[in-house]
């Protein structure tokens, strides 16, 4: 995967100028724009979409500063026009092309990015691969922002907003694993982009046999594998640490990819105050 992130940022430079085809260049890395897409926002902390943006917006500074006119330089790197090309290139460097043609700056450059596996061996992650039939996940959904660190305040309040009875009720609908009350994310950007929405769910897992109450939501989950990875200390910082790593350690070093489909929170084992957890985080992976 380092490898195929390093020829994807290649394949990037070398179409600044037009749209490089994501979907074909993962098909012939023998992976999935998906998961693609998701290592590369995990292990940088920018979408894909970013970077290509930030890119072009650096190189275009540079012709800025020669003859060519405003919109011969727009068109170069993808846009109908200098209205459309001056908001892009205001949102990465804070000036207007124009103020770079009398000034010279400021500008904020975006390096070419380089991937690099840093093997020490010293951290073991404990997981185990899962084959499960279809099953349904059951209970409370609304739309959230994407929060990568910290509590997500929109999760926080949903989840408060639920009667004390209402979490014993859906414990007792669970039927399926993962076992036990869940957090359930889905619908989520490929990109990941911090802020974009997601459909989270409260709820548990069942069979698809279940007579499911009228009142409840639903996410019909297809069969496959995933990769359960135990996360054990503060929460949810240990289990954002554990996420993390999942992109920079364990899917380099593994014949597997993400697939779509929604990511699981289990809750194991939790203190009084929730300052500390033991979790069991389930992703869908398919082998590569």
């Amino acid at each position: 995967m380092i490898a195929a992130l390093n020829r994807l940022v290649d394949q990037i430079e070398a179409h600044l100028s037009d749209d490089l085809d994501i979907s074909a260049f993962a098909a012939g890395a023998g992976t999935t724009e998906y998961h693609l897409r998701r290592m590369f926002s995990t292990l940088t902390g920018m979408p894909l979409s970013e970077y290509v943006r930030r890119r072009r917006m650096a190189v275009a500074a540079a012709d800025l500063v020669g003859s060519d006119d405003l919109l011969s330089i727009a068109v170069r790197y993808g846009y109908g026009s200098t209205e459309a090309f001056g908001r892009a290139f205001r949102a990465v460097h804070g000036v207007s092309p124009a103020d770079v043609r009398r000034d010279g700056g400021p500008l904020r450059t975006q390096p070419h990015i380089r991937f690099h596996l840093t093997v020490e061996g010293n951290t073991t992650m404990d997981t185990r691969i899962v084959d499960r039939p279809a099953f349904r996940l059951i209970g409370h959904a609304t739309r959230v922002p994407l929060q990568h660190h910290g509590v997500n305040p929109h999760i926080q309040a949903h989840i408060a907003a639920l009667p004390a009875s209402e979490h014993e009720r859906l414990k007792g609908l669970s039927t399926s694993e993962p076992v036990g009350l869940l957090q359930v994310s889905d619908d989520v950007d490929p990109d990941y982009t911090e802020g974009s929405p997601l459909t989270y769910l409260h709820g548990v897992a069942v069979t698809t046999e279940e007579q499911i109450p009228a009142d409840l939501d639903i996410i019909d989950v297809e069969g496959g594998t995933w990769a359960v990875f135990r996360a054990e200390g503060e929460y949810p910082a240990r289990l954002q640490e554990v996420w993390a790593a999942t992109a920079s350690d364990w899917f380099p070093s593994h014949p597997w990819s993400l697939r779509p489909g929604p990511s699981i929170v289990a809750v194991l084992e939790r203190s009084a105050d929730f300052r500390s957890a033991v979790c069991e985080l389930w992703l869908p992976v398919e082998r590569v």
